[in-house]
This record gives C-alpha cells, structure tokens and sequence, in this order.
C-alpha cells in the first residue's frame, strides 16, 4: 500500500483523489477545525492534526519517516490577490509553502505534489517558482510544473490552478490531458429541479441518472444530501427571471444593473459547456456565473460538489459558508485521482524494472 500525507488538505480533494487510486492517506493537517471535522468524517481512518502548521513540530511526525510514498498539499496564497512586487514579497501568507518544503526535508518521500495559484509560477520574475525549485533541487528532487485546466481530465468546471510534482533522484511528467469532457448540465441534470428556498438536507432523488458521470457520482447512495437553494431576495429573483438561459447581467435594464465586481455577475452558468471555476460564493448570483442554466437561483452545495467532481457520498457539514470553502477551495477529486495513476504508474514501472 502506497501512503500519503495531506498538509493544507482543506476537506481532502486531494485526499479523496488519492485513495480512490489505491493510497492510503497516514495523515492530514488543516487549521480550520469546521472544515477539519468535515474531513475526519468523511476520511474516518485518518489520523486529522487540526492545527496552525507553524506551530507544529516536526518531531511528532518521525514515526513517518520510511514509510511515506507521497507529500500532498496547497498551501493558501491568499497574498497574491495583491498587486504590486512589494506587497507580494513582503507578505508572510505567500511564504506557507516553505512549511511543505519543511516538511518533505524531514519525511523525505519519494513524490510530493503541490498546488497552488497559477500565479505563484509566473509572479514577480518567476521570483517564487524559483525559490520553490531552488529549495526541492537541494533536496535531491527533479520537478515538473505546469498550469492544468481540470475541465482537460474529466471535470465539468474550467478550473486552472498550478501543479508542481517533484520525484526524488528522478523524473516525472505531470499527467497529460485524458481529453474527456463533461458539461455542467451534464454533471446536474439529475439532481432535484428546486426553486429558491426549496430541500432538504436529506431527501429522495428524484430522477435517474442519464448519463456516465452522474452515475458515477451517485457512488451507490440512496439519499441526496447538501442539495438545499439559497433562499434569494425577491429582488434577486426578480431579477434572474430577467435573464435568459446563457445570459448575464448584459441584458438587465439600467435600474437592475449592480456594482458587482466580479467577472460573469448574474450570469447563468452555460449548459453545453464546463462550468466556471467554483469560488466560495456560488451561492450568491452577483459573485459570478453561477446561476442555474434554468431555474431563478443559485447553485446548491451539491451541484457546487458535482461540478468539482465529488461524489455524492461525500457529505459537507457545518455552516453553509463552511460548506461552501470547502467545496470551493479544493482540489477536484476527479484530476487528483489522474495525477496519483501517474505516480502510482511510476511507482509500478519502477519496481518492475528493479526485479
């Protein structure tokens, strides 16, 4: 059995991906305990540190030294939503990697994964992906990084984020695309059609899957769960009935326009294609496309879930804006099971060789 460690695992989209390739996750760290008991239940065998990782001690985790295959992780980076070279450099939260870095110095497993915000490979003269490389190169680590589209690899959601993959006295290519497509109707079509307001936590489905994907997702449950619409403003709803499928806030009169900021406001979310990436606030039509293609609301938890490609059998829990970090800051399950075949693959390849 291949073992993994998971730091800055959030809710464990990378976790879930990588058990679903066959590892078996030793560990996970995650600072918010909301979210870090919304882990424990769905990863019950994993032993959960809910702590800052700044304050950890390495020391507790020498028991892990030789038997962990793979360090997983996104370090946050909320910094770089900042403009300008200063601010960027000078700010401590652009720096949490170093803490990954630490910890595959200690453990020393054979891979690490790291993923992160297309920016931090590009950001300031390549000012941090060379400080990344510099680092793991000095530990005997030979990298690939590149920026991947998880709608490249079977997600229905265009979701771009940068992945640094590093095998220790070797090579590994990160995966190519498996050029699937599935579109956002395609992943939501079967869930309930509910108007704002409307679920339950727990109820029946009420259609039947039609497709691979939804079947796939359904994972075997019998109930469906987190599928509850944001109870909108009657304002909200007026508006929404004013904006026809594929549309957005283009052709709402001047008295409905509003000072959103974000790209894609009011906008519904296009049914023939993958959905935009899923932020935080998919709840709230002003945040971006989020609206259903159909219905006067905003996307539900679950369909939020579906269109980052966790099965219905993982359950969020907590408050919904709990709820809502955890499925809008994770990694899709679905292109971190692509990337764990890769280094499984490696690590098959490698051991038939040495026999």
């Amino acid at each position: 059995m291949l073992n993994v460690i998971d730091l800055f695992s959030g809710v464990g989209g990378l976790s879930y991906g990588f058990k679903k390739a066959g590892y078996n996750i030793l560990l996970s760290n995650e600072i918010d305990p909301v979210i870090a008991a919304a882990y424990k239940r769905n990863h019950e065998n994993v032993q959960m540190i809910n702590e800052d990782i700044t304050k950890i001690e390495l020391t507790s985790f020498k028991h892990f030294i030789g038997m962990t295959d793979v360090i997983v992780g996104g370090p946050p980076c909320q910094g770089f939503s900042q403009k300008g070279r200063r601010a960027l450099l000078e700010d401590d939260r652009n720096y949490l990697f170093k803490h990954f870095y630490k910890m595959v110095e200690y453990i020393r497993p054979k891979y690490f994964l790291m993923e992160n915000v297309p920016n931090i490979l590009t950001a300031n003269n390549k000012h941090f992906f060379n400080l990344i490389y510099e680092l793991f190169y000095d530990l005997g680590y030979q990298m690939d990084s590149k920026t991947l589209n998880a709608s490249d690899y079977g997600v229905p959601q265009s979701r771009r984020r940068a992945f640094i993959i590093g095998k220790f006295e070797g090579f590994l290519g990160l995966p190519e695309s498996n050029n699937s497509s599935v579109t956002a109707l395609e992943a939501i079509s079967d869930l309930a059609f509910l108007n704002s307001g409307e679920g339950q936590e727990i109820q029946e489905y009420r259609l039947k899957p039609v497709n691979e994907y939804q079947r796939l997702l359904r994972d075997d449950m019998s109930e469906l769960r987190n599928h509850v619409a944001t109870n909108h403003s009657s304002l909200a709803i007026e508006r929404m009935k004013l904006i026809p499928k594929g549309k957005g806030r283009e052709v709402l009169p001047k008295e409905h326009l509003t000072k959103s900021i974000y790209s894609g406001t009011w906008g519904r979310i296009l049914e023939d294609k993958p959905s935009v990436t899923i932020t935080t606030r998919f709840d709230t039509p002003s945040s971006g496309r989020f609206t259903h293609p159909y219905l006067n609301r905003a996307i539900t938890v679950r369909e939020a879930a579906r269109l980052q490609s966790f099965p219905d059998s993982f359950i969020f829990y907590g408050p919904k804006t709990s709820q809502m970090k955890q499925v809008g800051n994770a990694v899709p399950p679905i292109l971190a099971y692509e990337i764990a075949k890769a280094i499984r693959s490696d690590i098959m390849k490698k051991e038939i060789i040495s026999v």
